[in-house]
């Protein structure tokens, strides 16, 4: 089972740019698909952003253009890159991993890590 360590949130104003990152416990992290999620009081889990074991992406509408994923397999290391922040991306973000395909759903991966806190303020 891979463990998930994520870091890099914060309170920040509006515009404004914040990396996080997650680093994973595991010998195979090239080979997993990851993704970023987020979480607000009283609302689902949503994906941000995901990537496969080839780079291949894929971002949520409300982010495209904003934010960006990316892997570093020889750190073991996923990083969102989060840009032009707004209040409504005021959120928990997650980090999550599986083994095979590009997926979306949080019930499609099955590690998680605990979060970290992105606060915008307007």
């Amino acid at each position: 089972q891979v463990t998930l360590v994520e870091s890099g949130g914060g309170l920040v104003q509006a515009g404004e740019s914040l990396r996080l990152s997650c680093t994973a416990s595991t010998r195979t992290f090239a080979s997993y698909t990851l993704g970023w999620f987020r979480q607000t009081p009283g609302k689902e889990r949503e994906i941000v952003a995901a990537i496969n074991w080839r780079g291949q992406t894929y971002y949520a509408d409300s982010v495209k253009g904003r934010f960006t994923i990316s892997r570093v397999n020889a750190k073991n290391t996923l990083y969102l890159q989060v840009n032009s922040l707004k209040p409504e991306d005021t959120a928990v973000y997650t980090c999550a991993a599986k083994s095979g395909l590009l997926a979306t759903s949080p019930s499609d991966f099955g590690a998680w890590g605990q979060g970290t806190q992105v606060t915008v303020s307007s």
